[in-house]
């Protein structure tokens, strides 16, 4: 996005409903999504056969309220708890299981949660699911050898899930990665026909629209080849935490697209990797 190019939001009153809905279209937007897909959802289906150990534990009642969880050999290491985006209304905690390599590699445990999808939920509901994934966890992670301090991760729609619990007590730290923290637009588009988002959650579920919640540290990273609506949310948010003087960097992972900076989590040694590891070592000091 070149500097000089205006945000959709910037413009909103002027576009048209197609270009409103191009404007947070991210499969059209990446040439080969659908290939970037398949392979996300083939590597993760070997991940998740190679480490079945603790699959599928229920947190509610809910066919979809479940965790999957990688623990470390060490329960006392740091956790990765990471919430699967899909605009509230598609995918599943078992398509992400890849995300779990990298960090797993540094002796990390990873904690991946589902969640009801829209329709079925509203998003209020599916706030709530959230948190209560959280208390299930604080209570009971620590049975399953996972007890260290957790960094709260969400891609998509679930960086805006991480960022509304980032001050949960089971919450060290938080990385929000690409993620939709204004409601309001979504409103005029195509994904409202599931969601019918509500003035009431618009108003209390959209991130930059209120001061934060929490003062804890947050990364917020997005891709240089993101839409421009994602990455005007990401700078928009971390200026309003900067303002009311709450720590974390602001990443921007250059060449990176929507779904290609997920890549940065897989590897051992990628960018989104080692900004987990020093939100730990920053907290830990």
């Amino acid at each position: 996005m070149s500097l000089q190019t205006p945000a959709p939001q910037q413009v909103w009153a002027s576009l048209d409903q197609a270009r409103r809905d191009a404007a947070y279209d991210n499969n059209a937007a990446v040439a080969n999504s659908a290939a970037l897909i398949e392979a996300r959802n083939a590597a993760s289906a070997a991940y998740r056969k190679a480490h079945s150990g603790a699959l599928d534990i229920p947190y509610a009642p809910g066919a979809r309220t479940a965790f999957d969880l990688y623990p470390a050999a060490d329960p006392g290491a740091p956790c990765l708890v990471f919430i699967h985006g899909g605009y509230w209304l598609r995918n599943s905690r078992e398509l992400f299981a890849a995300y779990a390599e990298g960090l797993a590699q540094h002796g990390w445990s990873i904690a991946l949660p589902g969640y009801t999808l829209a329709p079925q939920a509203s998003l209020t509901a599916i706030v709530q699911e959230i948190g209560a994934a959280l208390d299930w966890f604080a209570r009971h992670g620590p049975a399953h050898g996972v007890a260290g301090p957790v960094v709260l991760a969400g891609w998509s729609a679930g960086a805006q899930l991480a960022v509304l619990h980032l001050g949960h007590r089971l919450v060290a730290a938080g990385l929000a990665i690409s993620g939709v923290y204004d409601l309001k637009p979504l409103r005029d588009t195509a994904l409202n026909d599931v969601l019918k988002l509500t003035d009431a959650e618009v108003a209390a579920l959209s991130p930059v629209r209120s001061p934060p919640a929490s003062l804890k540290p947050l990364a917020i990273a997005y891709g240089t080849h993101e839409l421009p609506a994602l990455v005007h949310d990401s700078r928009k948010l971390h200026a309003l935490r900067s303002a009311a003087h709450a720590p974390g960097p602001l990443l921007p992972i250059a060449g990176a697209d929507h779904f290609s900076i997920l890549e940065q989590l897989r590897r051992p040694n990628g960018q989104l990797v080692r900004t987990a590891q020093r939100l730990i070592e920053d907290v830990s000091h």
